[in-house]
């Protein structure tokens, strides 16, 4: 049974998006199989990517998004700012990134995954150790 808004279901299906969506230990997750990372800037170009939404979604940002297999910055193999604590979910250590958005920037009615993951993508751009 889907949690997701139709919305953001059908945007993840229109851009051709391998998902799931998993609740375990009384989270709801989106997880993102093969999400394309920045080339070069990592020390691999794919990886699972975990959204946990929160109660709420989508009138609540979601706060934190996760990897797995854990990432490390190129050239010089360093761990990102605030990307340094793990989180398990679905017997996965996954990695947290936290980023949080400068104060109420999040638009009820008008925001949502397609707004949320280019937050990400510009977070993992803009990385540094």
């Amino acid at each position: 049974m889907s949690f997701l808004p139709e919305f953001d279901q059908n945007y993840l299906q229109e851009k051709g998006f391998d998902f799931r969506e998993v609740s375990n230990n009384g989270h709801k997750g989106l997880i993102l199989s093969d999400f394309v990372l920045p080339v070069e800037k990592y020390d691999r170009g794919k990886v699972d990517l975990l959204i946990l939404l929160p109660q709420g979604y989508p009138d609540i940002s979601p706060d934190m998004f996760y990897l797995f297999p854990a990432v490390v910055l190129m050239p010089g193999k360093q761990t990102a700012k605030a990307a340094n604590v793990k989180f398990n979910f679905e017997n996965k250590e996954w990695q947290r990134w936290s980023r949080h958005s400068p104060g109420p920037t999040w638009r009820p009615g008008i925001d949502g995954l397609h707004t949320y993951l280019k937050k990400i993508e510009t977070a993992l751009q803009v990385a540094k150790p």
